[in-house]
């Protein structure tokens, strides 16, 4: 079965899209928030994405940007943004074609098909290699010089919500929320001890990171 990520934050809608998929032979894992999204990437062997821009946590171009740092699977977007700033800032980043709602799900059953026959096949798991360390999202594992790397379980989610944003500025609230939850805001030091001590144990030279970068009072950035 052709395996679907279908990404939306209205769940009536996701709900029924899931449905309708299934019933055309998809197999339909779904996600109500781009973090969601991502880890989902991350732990299926998907054959296309449907996604939608509107997302409460994130926007969906950022979802883009994520799945594009480690993967070339199919992306469509499907999404109630009409204007053509949208479809080519969207298309720019990444995405392979572009459906506005309400839409007709033959004309969306047909996308599919054409996205996932010229598709990138084989998107496969996501491992990310360095020049120093590889990364392996689904298995959890990190190796560098060809040992395994011991990380926390706090330090392993911090890593992999910069590894699924590679290239991109993620945010010290977002970075709280997803590892330690949505009662954490505002304390920033936990990111500083933390992100320390993932320099520690992946950077050549900690005191000058090359890959784990700080923006100043913004957030953190991974540079694969």
């Amino acid at each position: 079965m052709t395996a679907l990520l279908v990404v939306d934050d209205e769940a009536q809608f996701l709900r029924a899209l899931q449905i309708n998929l299934t019933a055309h032979g998809f197999d339909v894992v779904t996600a109500g928030t781009g973090t969601d999204a991502l880890q989902a990437a991350a732990r299926h062997q998907l054959d296309a994405v449907v996604l939608d821009l509107g997302l409460p946590d994130m926007d969906g171009i950022d979802v883009i940007r994520g799945l594009r740092g480690w993967t070339d699977v199919p992306i469509i977007v499907l999404s109630a943004r009409h204007g053509s700033a949208d479809k080519v800032e969207a298309l720019d980043c990444g995405a392979d074609d572009y459906v506005t709602k309400p839409f007709g799900l033959p004309e969306l059953l047909a996308r599919l098909r054409a996205a996932v026959r010229r598709g990138h096949p084989g998107a496969g798991t996501p491992v990310l290699e360095t020049a120093d360390f590889t990364i392996d999202v689904a298995a959890k594992k990190v190796q560098r010089d060809g040992k395994p790397v011991r990380l926390t379980p706090t330090e392993w989610k911090l890593l992999e919500s910069l590894v699924l944003n590679a290239g991109t500025l993620v945010g010290q609230t977002r970075l709280l929320h997803e590892v330690w939850g949505p009662a954490y805001g505002t304390e920033t030091q936990y990111l500083r001890v933390y992100i320390a001590q993932l320099r520690r144990k992946l950077e050549p030279d900690p005191a000058n990171p090359r890959y784990i970068l700080t923006e100043p009072g913004m957030g953190y950035r991974f540079e694969p």
